[in-house]
């Protein structure tokens, strides 16, 4: 695309982390570069090269969602807003500043509206001479297919652990022993490595949720839905850590700036259970004594509730998801005896001690199915559903059902170890 002609318009899709805006940036790097040689584009070392870099060039215009509901809107009609896919298009009409190509970024394109898609359409359609229009997509099938057909399409698979490593040691933000630990905690995206290495506390917290749902297994259930507090409240100081690393990649010109969460608790997370408890079904009334649970507590979670907006909540209970499912995954995988492809070797451990509790002919069946074997025991166990459970949450986050709901539905279904 470099040397010779690029087209108008390119979606890099990819898992989130995995590099499509480092690839986009590289792209506008080599369409804007002053070297000679085509083939050198990008040098890295030209004023075209250098303003990429620094986020400051004026020939590169990016969108990014923004706002409450984390999405890019569509602007109004008239002087529409920054921000907006309207904007951007009227941007795109005007010359080059430096006089030569102009590229547009649209960060997460997916999370554009249906209206914001279809007033880009146009553009996409038919754009103005030397813009290439670049759309990074987590998840491609939300955009609308008219959108996706007129465009190049560039899928990014995972990158190598090892590689993962050398990129971190090359940037300066990890040591060898946090490089190498990052880099399988990843799972192929360096982009999420490098985004935790220069988040330390966001890292610690990750660690946190991970050991709270361990002990969960052995918690009952009162315990088990009164920590759905604490661990939305140590996923949302995930969040805030990536946040601060991202304005802290990005610059001051970087990008859309990430909209900060209120602070919350930074305290160790308490596992306190009533003395007695009786189960709760999905969806009943938890209020009261009748399950052991406290009124104030409760009061006191409604009004925290309150005060914290929905896409943060949303986004908190979207991280525990995550981690869950990388923990189930490992645990999993412990329980079978191929401790060699855990995700995080730290909690190798406490993942054996959980796996003992837990270990059942049924877990392997999801590995090494047994023809012989029916039912839900021959689909892998208990582990085997809750994975599913885990996939079918994201769902729903993602359809916006309440954030505590989801939670609650997945800590009763939490396999319980065996007490001997």
């Amino acid at each position: 695309m470099v040397t010779g002609r690029a087209p108008h318009a390119i979606l890099i899709s990819g898992p989130a982390g995995i590099g499509k805006t480092t690839l986009a940036l590289d792209l506008a790097a080599g369409l804007l570069c002053d070297d000679p040689d085509p083939v050198a584009r990008p040098c890295r070392a030209c004023r075209g090269c250098r303003l990429v870099e620094r986020s400051r060039h004026p020939d590169v215009h990016r969108l990014a969602p923004s706002g409450p509901g984390d999405q890019i809107r569509i602007g109004a009609r008239d002087r529409p807003e920054d921000g907006t896919v309207r904007r951007l298009a009227s941007d795109l009409v005007l010359m080059p500043v430096e006089g030569g190509a102009r590229i547009a970024i649209v960060e997460r394109a997916d999370r554009m509206t249906d209206d914001a898609q279809t007033a880009l359409l146009k553009t996409l359609e038919e754009p103005p001479a030397g813009v290439t229009i670049v759309l990074c997509a987590d998840d491609e099938d939300r955009l609308m297919p008219t959108v996706r057909s007129r465009a190049a399409r560039i899928r990014l698979g995972p990158v190598a652990v090892r590689e993962i490593e050398s990129i971190l040691e090359d940037a300066g933000v990890a040591e060898p022993p946090l490089a190498a630990r990052l880099a399988r905690l990843a799972a192929g995206r360096p982009g999420a490595a490098r985004a935790l290495a220069r988040a330390p506390a966001a890292l610690a917290a990750r660690d946190e949720i991970a050991r709270v749902l361990l002990d969960l297994l052995a918690a009952d259930t009162a315990a088990r839905l009164t920590a759905v507090r604490d661990l939305t409240a140590r996923a949302s100081d995930v969040a805030r850590g990536l946040d601060r690393a991202a304005l802290a990649d990005a610059g001051p010109e970087g990008g859309a700036t990430p909209v900060p969460a209120k602070r919350g608790r930074t305290g160790k997370t308490q596992l306190v259970a009533p003395a007695e408890a009786t189960p709760v079904e999905t969806g009943a009334s938890r209020s009261g004594d009748e399950n052991g649970v406290d009124d104030d507590a409760l009061e006191e979670s409604g009004a925290a509730k309150a005060s914290v907006p929905a896409a943060e909540r949303r986004r908190a209970a979207s991280i525990v998801v995550g981690l869950w499912r990388e923990l189930a995954r490992d645990l999993l995988l412990v329980s079978v005896g191929v401790d060699r492809q855990v995700r995080d070797p730290a909690l190798l451990d406490d993942l054996r001690v959980a796996a003992a509790t837990l270990a059942s002919p049924a877990a392997v069946n999801l590995v090494r199915p047994d023809p012989e074997v029916s039912g839900s025991d021959g689909a892998g166990g208990e582990l085997g559903s809750f994975l599913g459970r885990l996939d079918e949450a994201g769902e729903l986050l993602e359809a916006n059902v309440r954030p505590e709901l989801v939670l609650d539905a997945l800590l009763l279904h939490w396999p319980r170890a065996i007490v001997t």
